[in-house]
């Protein structure tokens, strides 16, 4: 079970960004901010949700897609870049941020309940849009 594995047993609702709203098979987008879509999935429950990113088309350094999240109750993001001053913002709503390089939802949900993903801190966040 997913609670005996993974690295914080209070993270219940994971989000990841998404190019597509297919649920467990959506593709993970390259960034954060820059993702048409968030998926969200609830890890007690299985339930996958899609939410639209509003704030898609915004200059370098001023994204804030966490006003398309703030009612989610999102406990952790799991991508494979965001930048310093969106992990900032994260972690002070109280929001862990991990780090992955897997294709499809489903593959990182399945790494994050064997805890096969690591955090990510000020130190590892991108410098810029094209970082990865």
């Amino acid at each position: 079970m997913w609670k005996e594995t993974m690295q914080e047993n209070t993270i219940m609702k994971v989000c990841i960004p998404t190019v597509n709203g297919a649920g467990q098979l959506s593709q993970v987008c390259d960034h954060f901010g820059s993702a048409p879509y968030f998926t969200i999935c609830d890890l007690q429950t299985d339930e996958y949700e899609t939410v639209s990113n509003s704030d898609l088309n915004h200059e370098h350094g001023t994204c804030h897609p966490m006003d398309n999240l703030k009612d989610k109750g999102i406990d952790a993001v799991i991508c494979r870049g965001l930048g310093r001053r969106a992990l900032q913002k994260l972690n002070q709503s109280g929001v862990k941020v991990f780090r992955t390089e897997r294709s499809t939802v489903s593959d990182i949900i399945e790494d994050f309940s064997q805890g096969r993903q690591d955090e990510i801190g000020p130190e590892s966040a991108c410098q810029q849009h094209r970082c990865h």
